[in-house]
């Protein structure tokens, strides 16, 4: 279980095992030529390395009627050169969706990443604080990403949002990785603001060019094979007595066919909906959980979709599948991050002060990874450490400075 106490400057670092991992040189970004309209690019690997220099970071798309470097340069210095509102031009959008659509197809439905990384939750159109967000954890050009989904709907810049992490997936598409989350659909977009975002402000075939790589979008990732992470939740289908190690849950993933629509039930649904069992729900003078969690560990969720799950279940699907931790989004926690499940399971949450509504900060996963080599030996110890970065509200003087904390597993 994931244990740790504070130390004076406010962080517990985790370190981990030995893992026989290799190191490859760093994989290369893939060929792209351009005939006519069409945009062609090799398959990626499905094992994707997250170890590559910066210069093998340069992008090779360069599709003469769209400009991609200038695109995403425009979005991201907006903040620096006091621009509220960028010129977003609907043809460049779909041409973006067009490339991020092939780039996400082109990798597994489950991602298979080794650090070193960034976690990060909900955005939800809050383009200023995803702005703030890479001030502080650096640039994708430097740093490894991992996003969990929920870039739109709420905010008042979802399009902005969307099309600055879009357009890192297709310059990046070896370290910067993109999940979906259960407001990546049809249905939730059209009730909560991005159906109407892109309508006002341009039109409705554009919003149904985004739900078409929402549509593709991997839906879970493993990171060194001891860390899962997915939007929402665990599935009781995982713990069938057919699923009995790692790449049994592996492969009931990558089953997953895409393009997709979020079934209403089902491991999809699941990865995108389900929580975990809320403290509030539980009677603190009972000695045990509510009748409906003491058979399976699931029970009703109040969303009306999927369960809510118990800290033991958080333990089967851990120890089942060899892994250490869970990492999820899906809920505002008040201080970016909140531990469940004795430490096993974490869920991150990066819109700062959501919705203008939550004076809630937002929290950055940032997992390293160390080699070193054993003495008298040539074999590789790989340590994996993990902390949070916080991203304060604006609003508050102490709004640019880090604050650094975690409680951690050491593996």
């Amino acid at each position: 279980m994931w244990s740790g106490s504070s130390i004076d400057d406010g962080i517990v670092m985790m370190t981990g095992c030995c893992l026989d991992i290799s190191i490859p040189n760093g994989p290369r970004e893939p060929n792209v030529r351009v005939e006519g309209a069409n945009l062609f690019l090799p398959p990626l690997p499905l094992k994707c390395s997250l170890k590559l220099s910066v210069q093998s970071r340069k992008s090779t798309l360069r599709p003469s009627a769209f400009n991609l470097d200038e695109f995403v340069e425009a979005l991201a210095t907006s903040k620096d050169r006091g621009v509220k509102n960028v010129n977003l031009k609907e043809q460049d959008m779909i041409t973006l969706c067009q490339m991020t659509k092939h780039v996400v197809m082109s990798q597994s439905v489950l991602l298979e990443l080794e650090g070193p990384l960034k976690v990060c939750g909900d955005t939800h159109g809050q383009f200023r604080d995803v702005l703030r967000l890479f001030d502080l954890c650096g640039k994708p050009d430097t740093t490894n990403f991992l996003f969990l989904g929920d870039y739109v709907d709420r905010g008042k810049q979802s399009l902005e949002v969307i099309c600055l992490l879009f357009g890192y997936k297709v310059k990046y598409p070896t370290t910067f990785f993109l999940l979906r989350g259960n407001h990546e659909c049809q249905a939730i977009t059209r009730i909560y603001g991005f159906f109407d975002e892109c309508k006002r402000r341009f039109n409705v075939k554009l919003w149904r060019h985004f739900l078409d790589v929402f549509n593709c979008l991997p839906v879970a990732a493993v990171i060194e094979n001891q860390i899962f992470c997915c939007h929402g939740g665990i599935s009781p289908e995982f713990l069938k007595p057919e699923y009995t190690n790692l790449e049994d849950l592996k492969q009931r993933i990558r089953a997953i066919p895409r393009p997709t629509d979020v079934p209403e039930e089902g491991v999809v649904c699941d990865l995108l909906w389900a929580d975990p069992l809320n403290p509030d729900m539980l009677d603190p003078d009972a000695d045990e959980l509510p009748p409906i969690f003491t058979e399976t560990g699931f029970g009703p969720n109040e969303r009306g979709v999927s369960y809510v799950f118990s800290p033991d279940v958080v333990d089967r699907f851990l120890s089942r599948f060899g892994l250490d931790l869970m990492v999820r989004a899906h809920q505002v926690v008040e201080d970016g991050y909140e531990f469940f499940a004795n430490r096993s399971f974490v869920t991150i949450f990066s819109a700062p002060n959501y919705c203008g509504e939550f004076d809630n900060a937002g929290g950055i996963f940032c997992l390293s990874r160390n080699v070193t080599v054993k003495p008298n030996s040539n074999e590789e110890e790989i340590d994996l450490e993990g902390s949070f970065q916080i991203l304060y509200p604006e609003k508050r003087k102490s709004s640019s400075t880090v604050r650094r904390s975690s409680v951690a597993k050491n593996y």
